[in-house]
């Protein structure tokens, strides 16, 4: 679902007006999932309509480089860098919960001069493999489950990151998975994230501990993909600053730390049938349908061409390696946490597949 269902332009200046929002931060998230965009006064933004911003923004690495390779250039971002068109998504509006003033915050959709989208930009490579679905009649939905760090404040890049301290005036020295005490050592940090999430219709369920230290887990009510992805969008920009408030740091790296787990974003996986809600996964007799398998092996097919999106960056593969909580194979299987793609144990209409190796980052 998203943040605001079936909001308007209109229903988006109505809820600006009664929350009395002096500023709007206007967003796009970057291939890196960094956001980029502007920031306008509430009078400047209702004119504007139409912000623009140069498309090499989309292209740029998570440490802000510009695209250099002039053939990867040309295939993607034209060689004269044009402005694209960005129009706010009013589905998308939230309050910005740690300002200091009236501050919403936006999602902007991009578009060419000529009223297309921008065909690279993130929202519109979803929206595409979603219309796919669409044309078979089928609606795919997703719920994300985001692991992170908690870390000790860290200004200089060049030493190790540490477990933060809690409120018992120590530092995490062993691993408590599970562990609701640990999670406790940092309760007002995540009262905070809570309020922010709600303020926010952020969704987020389930909080655990996970295996590293300082490190946990943040689970989303299931949901359509674009939702979701605005919403994990969002709530990494949250806990960030959230985490500052709290004089710690908090990182999505994969492998932040050497010698603790890295950090994935598991994702469950299934497909309904858009008019009677069917899950397609099971047939009538409630077993796994010939659709599942087919969905299983497409996974396994295709997945070692998606690496460079779900493992992006150098350290992304010190996560990915052997003796770790981390898949490093394509097998599937019930119930097992050895695998790639593990199949929860359910009811015919639950049956849904879990994605793991995709990274935090």
């Amino acid at each position: 679902m998203a943040i605001r269902e079936n909001f308007t332009y209109t229903d988006m200046d109505e809820w600006l007006n009664a929350k009395r929002v002096t500023e709007i931060e206007c967003l796009v998230p970057d291939l890196t999932g960094v956001a980029r965009g502007k920031i306008l006064p509430r009078t400047k933004f209702t004119e504007e309509r139409g912000m623009r911003l140069p498309e090499a923004v989309l292209g740029m690495t998570v440490t802000g480089n510009s695209p250099t390779d002039d053939e990867a250039y040309d295939r993607a971002i034209s060689a004269t860098d044009r402005d694209m068109i960005l129009k706010a998504d009013p589905t998308t509006i939230t309050m910005v919960p740690w300002a200091v003033d009236q501050t919403a915050q936006v999602i902007h959709d991009c578009y060419f001069a000529n009223g297309e989208l921008v065909d690279f930009a993130p929202r519109t490579v979803l929206r595409r493999v979603l219309k796919l679905y669409e044309e078979k009649g089928w609606t795919p939905l997703v719920a994300p489950e985001l692991e992170f760090y908690l870390t000790a404040k860290n200004i200089d890049p060049d030493l190790p990151l540490a477990a933060p301290i809690g409120r018992s005036g120590r530092a995490e020295t062993s691993r408590q998975v599970y562990s609701i005490d640990a999670v406790n050592e940092f309760d007002p940090l995540f009262e905070d994230i809570y309020d922010y999430c709600d303020l926010m219709n952020l969704d987020v369920d389930t909080l655990i501990h996970e295996i590293g230290a300082g490190q946990m887990e943040i689970n989303f009510q299931h949901g359509d993909p674009l939702g979701l992805a605005d919403k994990v969008f969002y709530f990494k920009r949250t806990l960030r600053e959230a985490a500052l408030k709290h004089d710690m740091y908090a990182t999505f790296m994969a492998k932040p730390m050497a010698g603790e787990p890295g950090s994935a974003m598991h994702v469950h996986q299934s497909v309904v049938d858009s008019k009677t809600g069917r899950n397609i996964f099971s047939d009538g007799d409630g077993k796994a349908s010939k659709l599942f398998q087919q969905y299983v092996g497409g996974l396994q097919r295709y997945m070692p061409s998606a690496m460079a999106i779900i493992a992006p960056y150098v350290n992304s593969y010190r996560r990915i390696v052997r003796h770790t909580a981390a898949p490093i194979n394509l097998q599937w299987g019930i119930d097992n946490r050895t695998v790639g793609f593990r199949v929860p144990v359910s009811g015919a209409q639950d049956r849904r597949i879990e994605n793991r190796i995709i990274g935090a980052d």
